[in-house]
């Protein structure tokens, strides 16, 4: 009738096995998820994308363990690798689309920054044609509205502009961080630590 196990074995043991398997996928798999849905919303880039972006690089870092390091290109290391280092490009890619929007020094683009500025300019004047029978009521108004359309299409164009480029963001902080952590585990590997 008594187990000769102790109680404590089988709990320690079974909480072991699962801290390296136990839901990887899922994270990696709703990480994914909601880094394209934002990816894909329509719009300016705003600042709550950088709070998803490094909240997400939060949960990978802090669930996903890669595998022990193995040689080979079609070994389960080097898959699960390949899988990490994209989503990790993807959030940092979400992190930084609204500082790559609105910081000139992180993102140049002058050429399309200027025609963004144009069409800041052009929208105002729309704005100001539109609504040209209430100028006579509140300037005040119209000159905000003006502001407003014009401070709106400025962020829209820079927003489809870093929305295009955003992949190269992606898959270059995916290369370093693959790169990174290849080197790392490989480095381990040879001198018999764990990870």
């Amino acid at each position: 009738m008594n187990d000769p196990v102790p109680q404590g074995a089988t709990h320690s043991a079974s909480a072991g096995a699962g801290h390296n398997t136990a839901g990887q996928p899922g994270v990696i798999g709703i990480a994914l998820a909601a880094v394209l849905a934002a990816a894909l919303a329509q719009g300016s880039w705003q600042w709550f994308a950088t709070y998803i972006g490094v909240t997400l690089l939060a949960v990978v870092f802090a669930f996903y363990r890669l595998p022990a390091w193995t040689p080979g290109i079609r070994s389960a290391y080097a898959r699960n690798l390949a899988a990490y280092s994209l989503v990790v490009g993807l959030c940092v890619a979400i992190a930084l689309a609204p500082m790559l929007q609105r910081w000139a020094w992180l993102f140049p683009m002058s050429g399309t920054r200027r025609g963004c500025i144009e069409m800041g300019k052009y929208e105002a004047i729309r704005a100001g044609a539109a609504l040209a029978n209430l100028s006579g009521r509140d300037s005040i108004a119209l000159a905000y509205a003006q502001k407003a359309q014009s401070h709106d299409a400025v962020a829209v164009c820079l927003a489809a502009t870093t929305t295009q480029w955003l992949p190269a963001y992606a898959v270059g902080a995916a290369v370093l961080v693959g790169v990174g952590a290849w080197s790392r585990d490989r480095a381990r590997a040879g001198k018999g630590t764990q990870p």
